[in-house]
């Protein structure tokens, strides 16, 4: 049984994604959701946290001088002490990925350190007992594997190492030279990003691309009025509109050229894994 936040989703601001202004933010509303919620379902907050996480350590990793990005779970000594030494306080699958990379034993081999990362993240995001969680991490990793192949073949890009995960329609994406990848009965959205990926403007494609994210989430979110599951679409909604809000037409371009650069460089240099 799902616990009710009757008070606290009463109280949520009415957003769309080309709102102008948040009365607050993710990381301010995740502060707030500490003291609100079972503890159970606070986990599960942090949970949409995680790929902070995973970019916070990967750097650290690579020794990139990168910001640290306080929007992870985990302190920047907390990373520290777990590359150093485990400790029991990060999940495993960060553990397995720091293991493999210290002993350049790489995990999934031929793909890039990000790549790996994000894979171990989503076999073990995809495992947690969270019917809607489980969910949204599933779209999110099969839409972009999608997105990821459209865009490199129309670069002329191999993208075999580009696809997360192993299950059917991960191989299928990897494997089908179909115009869609012979899944558009299995995905609702297949003719929609197929369009999509033939913008040329990225930052068009994207705004479109949280457009379908921002209707999954209200369709899963239809019937939960006042669960956990409608507090986890409201954080994940912020995050949209805050990167939005952050974004001007230059760093569209930036965006564009950073894809295709990680695109070609990923395919190239499959074993970057073993640069420190």
């Amino acid at each position: 049984m799902k616990r009710n936040y009757y008070c606290l989703v009463a109280g949520l601001q009415d957003i769309t994604l080309d709102i102008h202004k948040l009365s607050t933010g993710q990381l301010e509303f995740r502060e707030e959701l500490k003291d609100e919620l079972h503890p159970n379902d606070y986990q599960l907050v942090e949970t949409l946290f995680l790929p902070y996480d995973n970019e916070n350590l990967l750097n650290m990793l690579q020794k990139n001088e990168e910001e640290f990005n306080p929007m992870g779970v985990y302190s920047q000594s907390v990373l520290e002490q777990n590359i150093k030494e485990p400790t029991g306080e990060l999940p495993q699958y960060m553990n397995r990925f720091i293991e493999a990379y210290k002993n350049n034993e790489p995990v999934f081999p031929n793909m890039s350190s990000e790549n790996q990362l994000a894979a171990l993240f989503y076999d073990y995001a995809l495992s947690l007992n969270d019917d809607f969680l489980s969910g949204w991490f599933k779209y999110n990793r099969d839409l972009k594997n999608l997105l990821t192949a459209l865009v490199c073949r129309k670069y002329d890009i191999p993208y075999e190492y580009q696809v997360i995960g192993d299950d059917d329609i991960s191989e299928t994406i990897r494997k089908s030279h179909a115009r869609d990848f012979g899944l558009t009965a299995e995905i609702p959205y297949m003719d929609d990003l197929i369009n999509i990926a033939k913008k040329d403007d990225i930052q068009e494609r994207e705004k479109a691309v949280d457009q379908l994210k921002w209707a999954y989430l209200d369709e899963e979110t239809f019937f939960e009025y006042f669960t956990i599951d409608k507090i986890l679409a409201f954080s994940i909604k912020l995050g949209m509109i805050e990167r939005w809000l952050a974004l001007d037409r230059e760093h569209g371009s930036q965006m564009f050229n950073e894809l295709l650069n990680e695109l070609k460089s990923s395919y190239k240099l499959p074993e970057s894994f073993t640069e420190k």
